[in-house]
């Protein structure tokens, strides 16, 4: 996996408040901190927004939900401790609307359809399985998606996730025969060469949990020959 590739300079800020500061992450960015010890988005965001308003001190900043680190798209942070305890609730009552698109090798069987399997993370591989049925420690997972566009050899799938499990969208597509383009540990046959996995999360839908006013917003997905052909015919 290729380093940090965001800088404080670079960062593709979608929208920014008093509360909340909301990106369209890279891939190779890390969310938050791990055991590689590579800087994350959170350390990288608290430069700017410490250089950005002179603030003086140590800057807040709160993850409120994750990325994996080979996906792209939209993330969200909160300034604010009020915010992150708030949008906290949100996520785990399940008041927001997530929008991701997939580039998978093979076509479902169907054009439309939700999947529903019981996933379970494997820690040692960082890995999660899928079952058709309950298992041991497994958690419930479900998923919607859409064909929108096919090319000859790969298809784009939008996907709304009406449960947040590790690694479900990457999971559940691979179950069904469809897994993500460059995702080798799901079962794709190579990787992308920036290390990338061809997963997106594209869109996003809540209230403002300071505000009360609806935020909606969309990311475009990365400059890349796949992708531009993927979406070509959508205003991205």
């Amino acid at each position: 996996m290729k380093k940090i590739v965001s800088t404080p300079e670079n960062l593709q800020i979608l929208h920014e408040d008093n509360h909340l500061i909301i990106i369209n992450k890279r891939s190779g960015d890390l969310v938050q901190g791990d055991k590689t010890g590579d800087a994350p988005l959170s350390d990288l965001l608290k430069s700017f927004i410490k250089k950005k308003y002179d603030k003086p001190g140590a800057v807040y900043l709160g993850v409120t939900h994750r990325l994996d680190r080979p996906t792209t798209g939209i993330v969200v942070f909160a300034k604010t401790s009020k915010a992150l305890t708030r949008m906290n609730a949100l996520f785990l009552t399940k008041k927001i609307d997530k929008t991701y698109w997939a580039i998978v090798k093979n076509k479902p069987e169907k054009p439309k359809n939700t999947l529903i399997h019981w996933l379970k993370k494997n820690p040692k591989n960082n890995k999660s399985s899928a079952y058709t049925k309950e298992v041991d420690q497994s958690k419930k997972a479900i998923l919607h998606y859409e064909l929108i566009h096919s090319l000859d050899r790969y298809h784009l799938l939008e996907v709304n996730l009406e449960t947040g499990r590790h690694h479900q969208i990457r999971s559940q597509l691979s179950s069904i025969g469809s897994p993500i383009k460059g995702d080798l540990k799901y079962g794709f046959d190579r990787s992308n060469p920036d290390g990338s996995i061809h997963l997106h999360a594209r869109k996003i839908s809540f209230t403002h949990p300071v505000s009360n006013q609806l935020i909606t917003l969309t990311a475009a997905p990365p400059k890349e020959v796949l992708w531009e052909e993927c979406t070509h015919h959508i205003k991205t």
